[in-house]
């Protein structure tokens, strides 16, 4: 129980703001998800989540100030078609949000990094490029692929 205690407490000293060095940017040389990487992808997750969030309210707000009172129908039908395409929009980001959640999670558990599938470590350039991809680009093929068969069925 106090080695679990000691590594919890080590993990988050580490992922502490001011651990992280201007432009750091993670490499093959390092040691694979050590604490920089790590706290790198949380401050890369975390940033891209309030990013959306902030989306979010700008959106809300400008579909509660827009006035669907216009007296030309075809102004109407503009802002209606338009508040639809944000509509939309949201809700994909609010899908991402919940895989930005799930790929926090993993760094709280340890295994960010890795494929869910294979186990086998992520390419760096594929989490740089997609932080949160959750299988290796082996395993993300082969689940496509599948995907694509089941689909022609």
């Amino acid at each position: 129980m106090t080695s679990i205690t000691s590594k919890t407490k080590t993990t988050s000293e580490s992922a502490s703001p001011g651990l992280l060095p201007e432009g750091y940017r993670p490499s093959d040389s390092e040691e694979f998800m050590n604490p920089m990487q790590l706290l790198y992808f949380r401050k890369k997750l975390e940033d891209w989540r309030a990013e959306l969030i902030d989306e979010a309210g700008a959106t809300i707000s400008g579909l509660s100030q827009e006035n669907l009172h216009q007296p030309d129908q075809m102004d109407r039908a503009q802002i209606e078609s338009n508040a639809a395409l944000d509509l939309r929009t949201r809700d994909r980001e609010r899908k991402l949000l919940q895989k930005i959640e799930a790929a926090l999670r993993r760094i709280d558990e340890g295994s960010y990094g890795y494929c869910v599938e294979t186990d086998e470590p992520i390419n760096l350039r594929r989490l740089e490029a997609r932080p949160i991809a959750s299988l290796s680009l082996h395993a993300q093929e082969q689940h496509e692929r599948m995907e694509r068969v089941h689909r022609d069925d």
